[in-house]
Parts: structure tokens; C-alpha cells; sequence
């Protein structure tokens, strides 16, 4: 029960042996986008009443031998400190840290997500990346795991769509994007800036946006490294907007027209949505 009812984020992460970390994903809807992405669950934390009910599908996707902890809705909230969404918790195992060359390898468009702590905003980010198109997300090093119980909750899943890793925060991770082959497009205001719909940022075949924290923005020095940067024009003096807001807008004005299906379902650009 420690995974659900005493360890830290950061003791579940377990940054001095990454192959016994694990993570928390939380409902049913979640749990299964996980499982069927392919990743490993150690045990379940379940209440009663969904064990036959809104938990039955993805108990029956797992092997027999996992555990399945179970108990009243008071209790279990006694346990983990908080009520649990839709009933149901997966403690699953941390997949091993992938390289920056094979997560980039066939991508396109990717977003350097930078020093951005919020798990919330995290969530949306990755959220947004798989609906609009992005092939790779990329955390600096002192950015929020997206493995964070809430960013994983609040991206619906989306975390376990997109390929992701880490990146050595500040120039020297947009050297080595430029060395991959990526153009580097940082979202800020300065003087020498262009638009978001300028026609020589949809025409880079390999292009990494950068978002960064919604207080402080960019570090001067990510900025003045970037090939580009870009602005989202505003009305009534509005200069910022949320981070994860900012990046939805960037993501659908610079994605790549493609007609190949998206491997997140249905066809790239064929005009479906879902709120």
C-alpha cells in the first residue's frame, strides 16, 4: 500500500535506482490508455463497488497475479489523503528514460517545454500536443515530471500518446536540437520578434517551440540562442496568456499539414474535435 498511502512523488520517481520507479495513474478512462500504450502495472487501488463496475474492463486487461487492493470510498480516502477520481488508482512501473536522438528521430514538430513546474499546466501541455499534432515533447531537466499523479490525470492520458524525454535546460539543450536538425522557435516578446503565422516558421521542416513559465518567461540567454522569436498577436494590451493556452495556439498555427492518420486516432486535419 506504500505507493498509494505514504511515498512522495519523488520517492515514487525514485531518482537513485530510475528501473524501481513507478507512478500513479488515476481512472479508469486513464488506466486504460496507459495499458493499452503498453506500460506495466504492479497493483490496483479500487473501490468496492467498481470492481464489477467502471473498473471491470482494464482489471480484465491485466494479468491475474496483480494485485487488486480494495475497500470503502472512506476508506481509501482515509489511506491516500484524497478522494479518488472515479474510483479507481494503477500503480504502474516507470518505463526507462529515452534518449533525446530516439524521440526525435522521425519527428517534426516537437515543444521544449521549459521550467515549467505546474502539474496542471503540464497536463494541458501534453494534452494539447496530442491533439494538435506535436511528435515529441521535450522537459528540461528542472521542469514537473509528467508522470506527476495530477499531470497525468489532467492530460486524460496524453502523456502515455506522445513520445517524450528530458533535455539539459537552457543553450546547451537547443544546441543539441540544432544539431539534430531542428530550427528553434522560442515564444517571447522582444523587438525583433515575428508572427506566429509568419510563412518561414510553417515552411521548417524541423521545428522545436519553446514555451516557458508564465510568471518569468524565458531565460534571456534560451532566448537570444533561439533561430526565432515569436509572438502571438493580442488585442486590448493583453500581453500573455496561460502557458498551456499559449501553447495550444502555437501547436495548431505550426503543426504540419499532413494526411497520414494520427497515431493519437482519427485523421490529422480532418476537421473532428472533442471538448
Amino acid at each position: 500500500m506504500a505507493p498509494y498511502a505514504t511515498l512522495t512523488e519523488a520517492q515514487l520517481r525514485n531518482r537513485l535506482e530510475p528501473e524501481k520507479g513507478i507512478f500513479i495513474a488515476e481512472s479508469p478512462k486513464v488506466i486504460k490508455v496507459a495499458l493499452e500504450a503498453g506500460y506495466v502495472p504492479q497493483s490496483f487501488l479500487c473501490e468496492e463497488k467498481h470492481i464489477e463496475g467502471d473498473a471491470k474492463e482494464i482489471l480484465a486487461m491485466v494479468p491475474e497475479d496483480v494485485p487488486v487492493y480494495t475497500g470503502s470510498r472512506e476508506l481509501l480516502a482515509s489511506l491516500t489523503g484524497y478522494t479518488l477520481t472515479r474510483g479507481v488508482l494503477c500503480a504502474m512501473h516507470r518505463p526507462a528514460p529515452r534518449s533525446l536522438a530516439e524521440v526525435l528521430k522521425d519527428a517534426r514538430r516537437v515543444v521544449v517545454v521549459h521550467s515549467v513546474c505546474d502539474t496542471t499546466n503540464i497536463g494541458a501541455i501534453f494534452r494539447a500536443a496530442a491533439a494538435l499534432g506535436m511528435d515529441a515533447v521535450l522537459m528540461t531537466e528542472d521542469a514537473c515530471d509528467p508522470l506527476n499523479r495530477r499531470s497525468v490525470r489532467v492530460s486524460m492520458g496524453s502523456v502515455f500518446l506522445v513520445p517524450w524525454t528530458w533535455i539539459p535546460t537552457g543553450v546547451e539543450g537547443l544546441q543539441q536540437l540544432n544539431d539534430l536538425g531542428f530550427k528553434t522557435a522560442a515564444m517571447a516578446l522582444r523587438d525583433d520578434n515575428i508572427d506566429i503565422d509568419d510563412p518561414k516558421l510553417k515552411s521548417t521542416d524541423r521545428l522545436a517551440i519553446i514555451m516557458g513559465t508564465e510568471g518569468e518567461g524565458l531565460p534571456q540567454a534560451t532566448i537570444d540562442a533561439a533561430d526565432y522569436v515569436v509572438r502571438i498577436p493580442m488585442y486590448n494590451n493583453v500581453d500573455s496568456l496561460n502557458v498551456a493556452a499559449a501553447a495550444s495556439i502555437a501547436f495548431w498555427e505550426l503543426k504540419r499539414p499532413t494526411s497520414n492518420p494520427s497515431p493519437y486516432g482519427g485523421e490529422k486535419g480532418d476537421g473532428k474535435s472533442c471538448i
